[in-house]
């Protein structure tokens, strides 16, 4: 229960990170040295104005100081962000009790962090950063590489392979999509999230991943479709999706794969 507590604490808290550096990296601020502000009248924001949630709910989800509305993305963010921190321990699929898991875990949560803000980014303003994926991909790679070393127990020759075919089974597939839509239908934003995406999970998460999101995607735009709130030529990010299916399949794939093998058999 300690544990859960601090995962929850710092998930609240990195949440917290991710709706600064968000703003700060879409309106070309300095996110590392300069105060945190009100995003409306700009006046700098005390340290009680800052505590995660907390100061939202306190504050009636207004501004102190011009008293404009401070919108909900920033709790809800908060509160996302502390639960999948809390998700990711207690459903580690390693032995957290052990040191490789143990930094491997620690490499996840900032990977979270950085996963989260391309999320609200894309969300937002249907763009995935370069400043954000870049990090991650590199990040990814460290996990991809120390994962197969110490965990798989793999050769060089297997850790080589089995990274390039988890980037091109992720990562190529929508290169490809991007080419020959000319990049109507995928940016090249989700290309270079497919790289991270295939060094994490490895080519058989990262199909599953991709059908995760192809499902979640369809769960969310088929009702606005037939509502006739979404058309065709709808613009709607897709980056979202790919998170979410990352996210999903890395901590529970093999047990959605378990599922379905155990569900295939049966019949």
């Amino acid at each position: 229960m300690l544990m859960i507590l601090i995962f929850g604490l710092l998930g609240l808290a990195f949440g917290s990170f991710v709706n600064a550096l968000v703003w700060r990296l879409h309106e070309r601020r300095d996110f590392v040295s300069e105060r945190s502000e009100c995003v409306k009248c700009h006046h700098q924001l005390a340290w009680y104005d800052l505590i995660p949630v907390v100061s939202w709910v306190l504050l009636r989800g207004k501004c102190r100081y011009c008293k404009k509305s401070i919108s909900v993305q920033y709790p809800a963010v908060e509160l996302a962000t502390s639960a999948l921190f809390v998700i990711s321990y207690v459903f580690w699929p390693l032995n957290v009790s052990e040191l490789a898991p143990q930094i491997l875990l620690g490499i996840w949560c900032i990977m979270l962090v950085i996963l989260m803000a391309l999320l609200v980014y894309d969300a937002r303003w249907y763009l995935l950063p370069d400043k954000l994926t870049y990090p991650l991909i590199a990040l990814a790679a460290v996990f991809g590489t120390l994962y197969q070393f110490v965990v798989v127990d793999a050769s060089v020759l297997q850790v080589v392979s089995e990274l390039t075919l988890g980037m091109v089974s992720v990562a190529g597939l929508y290169y490809v999509l991007y080419a020959y839509s000319k990049g109507k239908w995928v940016g090249f934003g989700d290309v270079k999230l497919g790289i991270a995406m295939g060094l994490i999970l490895g080519w058989q998460l990262g199909l599953l991943s991709v059908f995760l999101a192809n499902l979640i995607g369809l769960i969310y735009i088929l009702p606005g479709m037939l509502g006739g709130k979404l058309t065709p030529q709808s613009k709607i990010p897709f980056g979202p999706f790919l998170i979410v299916g990352l996210i999903v399949a890395y901590l529970f794939g093999a047990a959605i794969v378990d599922w379905y093998v155990g569900t295939i058999l049966m019949f």
